[in-house]
């Protein structure tokens, strides 16, 4: 396989994101008992915004005609919100390598609301894949246990997060359903914005509820790096990757994210999951190769 200069740096800008992806549940885990859902993905929601609308200053510049018909930021800005509330709601109970399992969930749920919305269809191979990499994260969430899986003994937090990813998974392609040649940074903007009115609109109660002041330390720091990190760089990794390499290679990538957490998990002395869980890890890593296999047929966008 060949690659040229500007897709070697694609790639490695998917690779930095998807371990930058993967420190959001880390962290996330560590503070999800210690401040509401809602408050503080209402918080990071705002912040995020404002760190989007200086992207859209420097860059493209606010333009009327970009928020013509709100109702569109509205319904993104409930979903997404959604998606990461229904996240840190699950990481009170599932561990962060489970979690990250439910994730790579989302390219075949995405697939699926894709045809559904947009009429995409995935190719031969990324349907192999997809079905890779479900089994994986199924052997993942059943803790490696077979008698588990028979019994369909799936963890409170798995189950939240699981419909977390279904609202993601319907917020994909509605991005490009909706999306009225606006520019991507401020689709986001605008979608942020929204999701912030009502995350705080919502939430208000958690919102008032909590002790910003006692707040521990490490409760900013996530912030911060949800904000900064998890947010605002991989928005920009994704997109200077979106422009050298195909959607399917991109997406691929999401595979790669239990493993990051684990690694994650273990810089942090959680120490390294059971030989039963790392196959499962396995297996969305030989998804990760499948799609990353150069094949000639173009490959719509489903993540």
């Amino acid at each position: 396989m060949n690659l040229t200069t500007e897709q070697i740096r694609g790639h490695l800008a998917m690779l930095l994101f998807s371990a930058l992806v993967a420190g959001s549940f880390s962290l996330g885990s560590i503070v999800a008992n210690q401040i509401a859902p809602a408050a503080i993905n209402a918080l990071r929601f705002v912040l995020a915004g404002i760190v989007m609308a200086g992207f859209v200053h420097v860059g493209p510049g606010f333009r009327r005609q970009d928020f013509r018909a709100p109702w569109r930021y509205l319904l993104l800005g409930g979903f997404f919100g959604l998606y990461f509330v229904l996240m840190f709601e699950g990481l009170k109970f599932a561990p962060p390598v489970s979690a990250a399992a439910v994730f790579t969930l989302m390219p075949m749920l995405a697939a699926f609301f894709g045809y559904l919305l947009l009429r995409q269809v995935t190719t031969r191979r990324m349907a192999l894949a997809l079905a890779i990499a479900a089994v994986g994260a199924l052997w993942v969430i059943f803790r490696g246990s077979l008698d588990a899986a028979l019994r369909l003994e799936v963890g409170r937090g798995e189950i939240i997060y699981f419909f977390g990813c279904i609202a993601h998974a319907i917020y994909t392609p509605l991005v490009r359903r909706l999306n009225r040649g606006e520019s991507p940074i401020t689709f986001t903007f605008g979608t942020l914005a929204a999701g912030s009115l009502l995350l705080v609109t919502l939430g208000w109660r958690d919102i008032v509820a909590t002790d910003w002041v006692g707040l521990a330390p490490v409760v900013w720091i996530t912030l911060g790096y949800l904000v900064l990190i998890s947010t605002a760089t991989t928005f920009v990794l994704l997109q200077y990757a979106v422009l050298r390499l195909p959607s399917a290679k991109v997406m691929a990538y999401n595979y790669l994210t239990p493993a990051w957490v684990i690694l994650w998990q273990v810089a942090l002395g959680d120490g390294w999951p059971g030989p039963n869980v790392a196959l499962g890890v396995v297996a969305t890593v030989i998804a990760l190769l499948i799609l990353l296999k150069d094949e000639e047929v173009t490959v719509e966008e489903v993540s």
